[in-house]
Protein backbone atom coordinates (compact mmCIF):
# COMPACT_ATOMS: atom_id res chain seq x y z
CA UNK A 1 0.00 0.00 0.00
CA UNK A 2 2.33 2.26 0.68
CA UNK A 3 4.73 1.51 -2.52
CA UNK A 4 1.24 2.35 -4.30
CA UNK A 5 0.81 5.38 -2.85
CA UNK A 6 5.03 6.56 -3.23
CA UNK A 7 4.13 5.79 -7.23
CA UNK A 8 0.49 7.67 -7.23
CA UNK A 9 1.79 10.48 -5.07
CA UNK A 10 -1.98 10.22 -3.14
CA UNK A 11 -3.56 10.11 0.04
CA UNK A 12 -3.14 6.03 1.58
CA UNK A 13 -6.77 6.37 2.40
CA UNK A 14 -8.00 7.02 -1.61
CA UNK A 15 -5.65 4.27 -2.09
CA UNK A 16 -7.34 1.75 -0.03
CA UNK A 17 -11.16 3.11 -1.02
CA UNK A 18 -10.16 3.01 -4.73
CA UNK A 19 -8.38 -0.50 -4.62
CA UNK A 20 -12.42 -1.40 -2.54
CA UNK A 21 -14.32 0.15 -5.31
CA UNK A 22 -12.20 -1.38 -8.21
CA UNK A 23 -12.97 -4.89 -6.82
CA UNK A 24 -16.57 -4.34 -6.38
CA UNK A 25 -16.42 -2.59 -9.90
CA UNK A 26 -15.27 -5.47 -11.27
CA UNK A 27 -17.94 -7.88 -9.95
CA UNK A 28 -21.42 -5.54 -10.87
CA UNK A 29 -19.61 -4.50 -14.42
CA UNK A 30 -19.59 -8.09 -14.24
CA UNK A 31 -23.63 -7.85 -15.41
CA UNK A 32 -23.33 -5.43 -18.39
CA UNK A 33 -22.06 -8.31 -20.35
CA UNK A 34 -23.55 -11.10 -18.65
CA UNK A 35 -27.01 -9.36 -18.15
CA UNK A 36 -27.59 -8.92 -22.09
CA UNK A 37 -26.69 -12.64 -22.91
CA UNK A 38 -28.97 -14.08 -19.83
CA UNK A 39 -32.00 -12.28 -21.14
CA UNK A 40 -31.63 -13.77 -24.48
CA UNK A 41 -30.73 -17.23 -23.25
CA UNK A 42 -33.52 -19.85 -22.96
CA UNK A 43 -33.13 -19.62 -19.45
CA UNK A 44 -35.25 -16.58 -18.80
CA UNK A 45 -39.06 -16.34 -19.75
CA UNK A 46 -39.47 -13.98 -21.67
CA UNK A 47 -41.97 -14.50 -24.72
CA UNK A 48 -45.06 -13.73 -23.19
CA UNK A 49 -43.53 -10.00 -23.19
CA UNK A 50 -42.24 -10.17 -26.87
CA UNK A 51 -44.72 -7.98 -28.73
CA UNK A 52 -46.58 -6.42 -26.26
CA UNK A 53 -47.27 -2.84 -26.31
CA UNK A 54 -46.77 -0.59 -23.68
CA UNK A 55 -48.48 3.44 -23.82
CA UNK A 56 -51.63 4.54 -25.33
CA UNK A 57 -51.63 5.48 -29.04
CA UNK A 58 -48.95 6.99 -30.72
CA UNK A 59 -46.71 6.96 -27.47
CA UNK A 60 -47.28 3.01 -27.55
CA UNK A 61 -43.72 1.06 -27.94
CA UNK A 62 -43.42 -2.04 -28.91
CA UNK A 63 -41.49 -4.87 -26.69
CA UNK A 64 -38.45 -6.18 -28.47
CA UNK A 65 -35.70 -8.02 -27.03
CA UNK A 66 -33.07 -4.66 -27.43
CA UNK A 67 -35.41 -2.93 -25.18
CA UNK A 68 -36.44 -5.63 -23.04
CA UNK A 69 -32.51 -5.66 -22.06
CA UNK A 70 -32.31 -2.24 -22.21
CA UNK A 71 -34.70 -1.43 -19.45
CA UNK A 72 -33.31 -4.45 -17.12
CA UNK A 73 -30.22 -1.97 -17.96
CA UNK A 74 -31.43 1.04 -17.08
CA UNK A 75 -32.94 0.33 -14.25
CA UNK A 76 -30.14 0.06 -12.24
CA UNK A 77 -29.10 3.86 -13.65
CA UNK A 78 -32.38 5.60 -12.58
CA UNK A 79 -32.95 4.49 -9.34
CA UNK A 80 -29.30 4.71 -8.59
CA UNK A 81 -29.23 8.86 -10.16
CA UNK A 82 -32.50 9.40 -8.82
CA UNK A 83 -31.63 8.38 -5.45
CA UNK A 84 -28.27 10.07 -5.22
CA UNK A 85 -28.94 13.38 -3.73
CA UNK A 86 -30.89 11.92 -0.94
CA UNK A 87 -28.21 9.25 -0.09
CA UNK A 88 -26.05 11.85 -0.81
CA UNK A 89 -27.88 14.99 1.44
CA UNK A 90 -28.28 11.67 3.72
CA UNK A 91 -24.76 11.08 4.72
CA UNK A 92 -23.99 15.31 5.22
CA UNK A 93 -26.39 15.29 7.45
CA UNK A 94 -25.02 12.38 9.80
CA UNK A 95 -21.50 13.59 8.66
CA UNK A 96 -20.73 10.11 8.01
CA UNK A 97 -19.90 7.74 4.67
CA UNK A 98 -18.60 4.89 5.39
CA UNK A 99 -21.58 3.21 6.69
CA UNK A 100 -23.34 4.25 3.48
CA UNK A 101 -20.60 2.51 1.47
CA UNK A 102 -20.87 -1.03 3.65
CA UNK A 103 -24.46 -0.84 3.36
CA UNK A 104 -24.67 -0.48 -0.73
CA UNK A 105 -22.09 -3.03 -1.47
CA UNK A 106 -24.17 -5.66 0.93
CA UNK A 107 -27.02 -5.22 -1.71
CA UNK A 108 -24.79 -5.26 -4.73
CA UNK A 109 -23.28 -8.71 -3.90
CA UNK A 110 -26.38 -9.95 -2.18
CA UNK A 111 -28.55 -9.42 -5.67
CA UNK A 112 -25.71 -10.57 -7.76
CA UNK A 113 -25.84 -13.61 -5.83
CA UNK A 114 -29.85 -14.01 -6.30
CA UNK A 115 -29.61 -13.66 -9.92
CA UNK A 116 -28.96 -17.70 -9.65
CA UNK A 117 -32.22 -18.28 -8.98
CA UNK A 118 -33.44 -15.72 -11.11
CA UNK A 119 -35.55 -17.32 -14.21
CA UNK A 120 -38.13 -14.78 -15.12
CA UNK A 121 -37.67 -11.34 -16.16
CA UNK A 122 -39.89 -9.23 -13.68
CA UNK A 123 -37.30 -10.67 -11.08
CA UNK A 124 -34.35 -9.78 -13.01
CA UNK A 125 -35.60 -6.55 -12.85
CA UNK A 126 -36.55 -6.88 -8.96
CA UNK A 127 -32.90 -7.39 -8.24
CA UNK A 128 -31.69 -4.44 -10.93
CA UNK A 129 -33.31 -2.16 -8.73
CA UNK A 130 -32.02 -3.65 -5.90
CA UNK A 131 -28.62 -2.77 -6.87
CA UNK A 132 -29.42 0.50 -8.26
CA UNK A 133 -30.38 1.83 -4.97
CA UNK A 134 -27.41 0.10 -3.29
CA UNK A 135 -25.13 1.92 -5.78
CA UNK A 136 -27.00 5.18 -4.96
CA UNK A 137 -25.98 4.49 -0.85
CA UNK A 138 -22.17 4.17 -2.32
CA UNK A 139 -21.04 6.49 -4.92
CA UNK A 140 -22.22 9.58 -3.48
CA UNK A 141 -19.98 9.01 0.03
CA UNK A 142 -17.07 7.57 -1.91
CA UNK A 143 -16.57 10.88 -3.63
CA UNK A 144 -17.44 12.75 -0.76
CA UNK A 145 -14.98 10.99 0.90
CA UNK A 146 -12.33 11.62 -1.79
CA UNK A 147 -12.96 15.34 -2.29
CA UNK A 148 -13.21 15.27 1.96
CA UNK A 149 -9.43 13.59 1.91
CA UNK A 150 -8.03 16.05 -0.67
CA UNK A 151 -5.69 18.10 1.49
CA UNK A 152 -5.95 21.35 -0.85
CA UNK A 153 -7.48 22.58 -3.64
CA UNK A 154 -4.09 21.90 -5.64
CA UNK A 155 -3.94 17.73 -4.97
CA UNK A 156 -7.89 17.22 -5.68
CA UNK A 157 -7.46 17.11 -9.32
CA UNK A 158 -5.20 13.99 -8.86
CA UNK A 159 -6.55 12.13 -5.72
CA UNK A 160 -9.88 12.02 -8.08
CA UNK A 161 -7.77 11.10 -11.40
CA UNK A 162 -6.53 7.84 -8.93
CA UNK A 163 -10.04 6.78 -7.23
CA UNK A 164 -11.51 6.95 -10.66
CA UNK A 165 -8.21 5.00 -12.27
CA UNK A 166 -8.30 1.96 -9.87
CA UNK A 167 -12.04 2.00 -9.83
CA UNK A 168 -12.15 1.83 -13.83
CA UNK A 169 -9.78 -0.73 -13.51
CA UNK A 170 -12.33 -3.04 -11.94
CA UNK A 171 -15.16 -1.50 -14.22
CA UNK A 172 -13.24 -2.40 -18.03
CA UNK A 173 -11.91 -5.16 -17.11
CA UNK A 174 -14.99 -7.45 -15.77
CA UNK A 175 -16.55 -7.15 -19.11
CA UNK A 176 -13.81 -8.68 -20.97
CA UNK A 177 -13.56 -11.60 -17.84
CA UNK A 178 -17.21 -11.93 -17.88
CA UNK A 179 -17.27 -12.92 -21.59
CA UNK A 180 -15.02 -15.69 -20.82
CA UNK A 181 -16.21 -17.02 -17.69
CA UNK A 182 -19.69 -17.10 -19.62
CA UNK A 183 -18.44 -19.13 -22.79
CA UNK A 184 -16.29 -21.40 -20.81
CA UNK A 185 -18.96 -22.66 -18.71
CA UNK A 186 -20.37 -25.24 -17.46
CA UNK A 187 -17.78 -25.45 -14.43
CA UNK A 188 -17.65 -28.91 -12.66
CA UNK A 189 -17.40 -28.92 -9.24
CA UNK A 190 -18.02 -32.12 -8.20
CA UNK A 191 -14.65 -32.79 -7.16
CA UNK A 192 -14.84 -30.30 -3.78
CA UNK A 193 -18.50 -31.35 -3.17
CA UNK A 194 -20.25 -28.14 -4.67
CA UNK A 195 -22.91 -28.51 -8.20
CA UNK A 196 -21.87 -27.70 -11.68
CA UNK A 197 -22.42 -24.30 -12.26
CA UNK A 198 -23.16 -22.86 -15.67
CA UNK A 199 -21.22 -20.06 -17.31
CA UNK A 200 -23.93 -17.11 -16.36
CA UNK A 201 -24.68 -18.79 -12.38
CA UNK A 202 -20.42 -18.53 -12.44
CA UNK A 203 -20.55 -15.18 -13.67
CA UNK A 204 -23.33 -14.56 -10.64
CA UNK A 205 -21.38 -16.17 -8.38
CA UNK A 206 -18.00 -13.99 -9.36
CA UNK A 207 -19.54 -10.53 -9.01
CA UNK A 208 -21.00 -11.50 -5.65
CA UNK A 209 -17.68 -12.39 -4.07
CA UNK A 210 -16.31 -9.28 -5.79
CA UNK A 211 -18.92 -7.28 -3.93
CA UNK A 212 -18.06 -9.48 -0.27
CA UNK A 213 -14.34 -8.39 -1.25
CA UNK A 214 -15.12 -4.93 -1.34
CA UNK A 215 -16.69 -5.23 1.55
CA UNK A 216 -14.13 -6.45 3.80
CA UNK A 217 -11.68 -3.97 2.40
CA UNK A 218 -13.48 -0.99 3.57
CA UNK A 219 -15.02 -2.70 6.81
CA UNK A 220 -11.10 -3.07 7.37
CA UNK A 221 -9.60 -0.54 6.10
CA UNK A 222 -11.57 2.79 5.14
CA UNK A 223 -12.18 5.80 7.99
CA UNK A 224 -14.19 8.18 7.84
CA UNK A 225 -12.36 12.00 7.11
CA UNK A 226 -12.54 14.51 10.44
CA UNK A 227 -15.39 16.65 8.75
CA UNK A 228 -18.01 18.09 10.66
CA UNK A 229 -22.22 17.42 9.28
CA UNK A 230 -23.11 20.72 8.08
CA UNK A 231 -25.98 19.86 5.67
CA UNK A 232 -29.86 21.08 6.30
CA UNK A 233 -32.76 18.75 6.29
CA UNK A 234 -33.70 19.44 3.06
CA UNK A 235 -32.27 18.11 -0.46
CA UNK A 236 -30.43 22.10 -1.76
CA UNK A 237 -29.07 21.36 -5.19
CA UNK A 238 -28.81 25.39 -7.09
CA UNK A 239 -30.28 25.31 -10.34
CA UNK A 240 -29.65 29.75 -11.08
CA UNK A 241 -25.97 30.59 -11.27
CA UNK A 242 -25.26 33.75 -9.47
CA UNK A 243 -24.27 35.91 -12.64
CA UNK A 244 -25.35 33.25 -15.29
CA UNK A 245 -28.30 30.91 -16.29
CA UNK A 246 -27.27 27.97 -15.14
CA UNK A 247 -24.90 26.96 -11.60
CA UNK A 248 -21.81 25.64 -12.82
CA UNK A 249 -22.15 22.35 -10.78
CA UNK A 250 -25.77 22.21 -12.20
CA UNK A 251 -24.51 22.60 -15.72
CA UNK A 252 -21.83 19.86 -15.21
CA UNK A 253 -24.27 17.46 -13.77
CA UNK A 254 -26.28 18.04 -17.29
CA UNK A 255 -23.43 17.86 -19.68
CA UNK A 256 -22.37 14.87 -17.67
CA UNK A 257 -25.53 12.81 -18.57
CA UNK A 258 -24.83 13.17 -22.00
CA UNK A 259 -21.30 12.25 -21.75
CA UNK A 260 -22.97 8.72 -19.41
CA UNK A 261 -25.61 8.15 -22.21
CA UNK A 262 -22.91 8.37 -25.17
CA UNK A 263 -20.69 5.95 -23.60
CA UNK A 264 -23.78 3.46 -22.73
CA UNK A 265 -25.23 3.15 -25.73
CA UNK A 266 -23.23 1.13 -26.82
CA UNK A 267 -24.49 -1.54 -24.06
CA UNK A 268 -27.58 -2.40 -25.57
CA UNK A 269 -26.55 -3.27 -29.24
CA UNK A 270 -24.51 -6.01 -28.22
CA UNK A 271 -26.06 -8.55 -30.93
CA UNK A 272 -26.71 -5.82 -33.46
CA UNK A 273 -23.08 -4.89 -33.37
CA UNK A 274 -21.46 -8.22 -33.24
CA UNK A 275 -23.90 -9.41 -36.60
CA UNK A 276 -22.76 -5.97 -38.27
CA UNK A 277 -18.93 -6.03 -37.29
CA UNK A 278 -19.41 -10.13 -38.05
CA UNK A 279 -17.26 -10.57 -34.84
CA UNK A 280 -17.25 -12.92 -31.71
CA UNK A 281 -18.68 -12.05 -28.30
CA UNK A 282 -15.03 -11.44 -27.13
CA UNK A 283 -14.81 -8.79 -29.27
CA UNK A 284 -17.85 -6.85 -28.02
CA UNK A 285 -16.47 -6.86 -24.50
CA UNK A 286 -12.99 -5.71 -25.58
CA UNK A 287 -14.38 -2.93 -27.19
CA UNK A 288 -17.21 -2.06 -24.52
CA UNK A 289 -13.81 -2.16 -22.04
CA UNK A 290 -11.93 0.11 -24.62
CA UNK A 291 -13.38 3.08 -23.31
CA UNK A 292 -12.51 2.58 -19.69
CA UNK A 293 -8.77 1.37 -20.97
CA UNK A 294 -8.56 4.30 -22.00
CA UNK A 295 -9.67 6.34 -18.60
CA UNK A 296 -7.33 4.10 -16.99
CA UNK A 297 -4.24 5.40 -18.80
CA UNK A 298 -5.44 8.97 -18.88
CA UNK A 299 -7.29 9.56 -15.32
CA UNK A 300 -3.63 10.16 -13.33
CA UNK A 301 -2.16 12.25 -15.79
CA UNK A 302 -5.36 14.49 -16.77
CA UNK A 303 -6.45 15.16 -12.93
CA UNK A 304 -2.78 16.61 -12.26
CA UNK A 305 -2.16 18.40 -15.06
CA UNK A 306 -6.05 19.65 -14.03
CA UNK A 307 -4.46 21.12 -10.81
CA UNK A 308 -2.16 23.24 -13.21
CA UNK A 309 -3.29 24.22 -15.94
CA UNK A 310 -7.10 24.23 -14.52
CA UNK A 311 -10.59 22.52 -15.09
CA UNK A 312 -12.22 23.93 -17.68
CA UNK A 313 -9.34 23.25 -20.68
CA UNK A 314 -9.75 19.94 -20.14
CA UNK A 315 -13.32 19.70 -19.84
CA UNK A 316 -13.85 21.48 -23.00
CA UNK A 317 -11.28 19.16 -24.82
CA UNK A 318 -13.14 16.37 -24.10
CA UNK A 319 -16.70 17.40 -25.06
CA UNK A 320 -14.97 18.33 -28.69
CA UNK A 321 -13.74 14.86 -28.75
CA UNK A 322 -16.84 13.09 -27.58
CA UNK A 323 -19.02 14.41 -30.65
CA UNK A 324 -17.14 12.45 -33.27
CA UNK A 325 -16.22 9.60 -30.97
CA UNK A 326 -19.87 8.77 -30.80
CA UNK A 327 -21.43 9.39 -34.00
CA UNK A 328 -18.09 6.99 -35.32
CA UNK A 329 -19.72 4.25 -33.33
CA UNK A 330 -22.48 4.13 -35.99
CA UNK A 331 -20.40 4.42 -38.95
CA UNK A 332 -17.64 1.87 -38.77
CA UNK A 333 -17.74 -1.78 -40.08
CA UNK A 334 -14.76 -2.85 -39.22
CA UNK A 335 -14.01 -4.62 -35.11
CA UNK A 336 -10.73 -2.86 -34.95
CA UNK A 337 -12.10 0.59 -36.32
CA UNK A 338 -14.61 -0.04 -33.36
CA UNK A 339 -12.27 -0.28 -30.84
CA UNK A 340 -9.74 2.80 -31.61
CA UNK A 341 -12.99 4.46 -32.16
CA UNK A 342 -14.00 3.43 -28.27
CA UNK A 343 -10.67 4.28 -27.19
CA UNK A 344 -10.90 7.93 -28.20
CA UNK A 345 -14.43 7.93 -26.36
CA UNK A 346 -12.78 6.77 -23.12
CA UNK A 347 -9.89 9.30 -24.08
CA UNK A 348 -12.80 12.15 -24.06
CA UNK A 349 -14.48 11.16 -21.26
CA UNK A 350 -10.84 10.69 -19.11
CA UNK A 351 -10.58 14.80 -19.73
CA UNK A 352 -14.04 15.53 -18.32
CA UNK A 353 -14.44 12.89 -15.33
CA UNK A 354 -11.32 14.26 -13.14
CA UNK A 355 -11.93 18.03 -14.09
CA UNK A 356 -15.46 17.83 -13.47
CA UNK A 357 -14.98 16.57 -10.21
CA UNK A 358 -12.32 18.17 -8.78
CA UNK A 359 -14.26 21.56 -9.91
CA UNK A 360 -17.12 20.71 -7.67
CA UNK A 361 -15.24 19.67 -5.29
CA UNK A 362 -13.59 23.07 -5.65
CA UNK A 363 -17.09 24.76 -5.01
CA UNK A 364 -18.41 22.35 -2.38
CA UNK A 365 -18.91 24.12 1.32
CA UNK A 366 -17.94 22.37 4.14
CA UNK A 367 -19.58 18.93 4.89
CA UNK A 368 -21.30 19.11 2.01
CA UNK A 369 -19.29 17.19 -0.08
CA UNK A 370 -21.93 14.42 -0.91
CA UNK A 371 -24.74 16.64 -1.83
CA UNK A 372 -22.64 18.82 -4.14
CA UNK A 373 -20.96 15.92 -5.56
CA UNK A 374 -23.48 14.29 -6.19
CA UNK A 375 -24.94 16.42 -8.68
CA UNK A 376 -22.20 15.02 -11.14
CA UNK A 377 -22.51 11.40 -10.61
CA UNK A 378 -26.45 11.64 -10.43
CA UNK A 379 -25.85 12.76 -13.92
CA UNK A 380 -23.52 10.34 -15.24
CA UNK A 381 -25.76 7.84 -13.14
CA UNK A 382 -28.95 8.93 -15.06
CA UNK A 383 -27.47 9.18 -18.68
CA UNK A 384 -25.88 5.41 -18.34
CA UNK A 385 -29.40 4.70 -17.41
CA UNK A 386 -30.53 6.52 -20.00
CA UNK A 387 -28.38 5.71 -23.35
CA UNK A 388 -29.24 1.50 -23.18
CA UNK A 389 -32.87 2.61 -23.06
CA UNK A 390 -32.46 4.88 -25.41
CA UNK A 391 -30.24 2.95 -28.02
CA UNK A 392 -32.76 -0.34 -27.86
CA UNK A 393 -35.68 2.23 -28.87
CA UNK A 394 -33.45 4.43 -31.22
CA UNK A 395 -31.82 1.42 -33.36
CA UNK A 396 -35.46 0.19 -34.53
CA UNK A 397 -34.95 3.32 -36.76
CA UNK A 398 -31.26 2.44 -38.08
CA UNK A 399 -28.19 1.64 -36.68
CA UNK A 400 -26.65 4.81 -36.28
CA UNK A 401 -29.18 6.56 -35.66
CA UNK A 402 -29.01 6.10 -31.63
CA UNK A 403 -25.13 7.56 -32.06
CA UNK A 404 -25.91 10.22 -33.73
CA UNK A 405 -28.55 11.43 -31.60
CA UNK A 406 -25.82 10.42 -28.59
CA UNK A 407 -23.32 13.33 -30.90
CA UNK A 408 -25.95 15.52 -31.09
CA UNK A 409 -26.18 15.69 -27.05
CA UNK A 410 -22.33 15.71 -26.71
CA UNK A 411 -22.41 18.83 -28.94
CA UNK A 412 -25.28 20.61 -26.70
CA UNK A 413 -22.79 19.75 -23.38
CA UNK A 414 -20.28 21.47 -25.00
CA UNK A 415 -21.78 24.56 -25.78
CA UNK A 416 -23.52 24.33 -22.21
CA UNK A 417 -20.11 23.85 -20.27
CA UNK A 418 -18.60 26.38 -22.78
CA UNK A 419 -21.21 28.98 -21.61
CA UNK A 420 -21.85 28.38 -18.20
CA UNK A 421 -18.74 26.85 -16.51
CA UNK A 422 -15.69 29.18 -15.78
CA UNK A 423 -12.54 28.14 -14.11
CA UNK A 424 -12.53 27.71 -9.75
CA UNK A 425 -8.59 27.01 -9.94
CA UNK A 426 -6.36 30.05 -9.73
CA UNK A 427 -3.30 28.71 -11.59
CA UNK A 428 -0.90 31.19 -10.36
CA UNK A 429 -1.77 30.25 -6.37
CA UNK A 430 1.29 28.92 -4.61
CA UNK A 431 -0.29 25.52 -3.50
CA UNK A 432 -0.92 24.97 -6.86
CA UNK A 433 2.06 26.09 -7.80
CA UNK A 434 3.82 23.88 -5.81
CA UNK A 435 1.74 21.09 -6.86
CA UNK A 436 3.35 21.31 -10.38
CA UNK A 437 6.75 20.94 -9.22
CA UNK A 438 5.80 17.38 -7.76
Amino acid sequence: MGLLSGVTDTDRRVIVLALARMVGAAGNSFLIVVLPLYVSSDLVDIEGLLGAEIGVGAAAVTLTEPLLIGIVLSLFGFLNSLSQPFTGRLSDRVGARRPFVLAGILLLGTASGLYTIATSYPVLVALRAIQGLGAALIIPATVALVNEYAASDADRGGNFGVYNTFRLIGFGFGPILAGGVVEAGPYDLSPVGLPVLDGFDAAFVAACAGAYLSFALVFLLVRDADVEAEAGDDVSIRVRGEDRLLDPVFTLGLATVTMGACIALFATLQNQVNVRLDQAPIWFGAQFAAVTIANVIFQVPVGRASDRIGRRPFLLAGFVLLVPTTLLQGIVTEPALMMLVRLGQGVAVACVFAPSLALAGDLAREGESGTTLSVLTMGFGFGVALGPLASGWLVGFGFVVPFAVGAAAAALGLVAVFTQVEETLNVDDEPAAAAGAD
